[in-house]
């Protein structure tokens, strides 16, 4: 079953919805995303376990 992470719910005012195959696919495309939109070169780990948390079976 595919994967889907909201950029909103993690606590972003951010409209963009990453999803994926696997969690890690997932987790690749959000990490990006951070980067490129977000300016976060790399995600703490406290935020990593929050974004794990989010993401939901689509």
């Amino acid at each position: 079953m595919a994967k889907i992470l909201r950029c909103q719910d993690v606590g972003m005012k951010c409209d963009f919805v990453a999803r994926g195959e696997t969690e890690q696919e997932v987790l690749k495309r959000a990490t990006e995303h951070a980067g490129a939109t977000h300016n976060m070169k790399s995600i703490p780990p406290e935020m990593l376990a929050k974004v794990r948390a989010a993401v939901r079976d689509q």
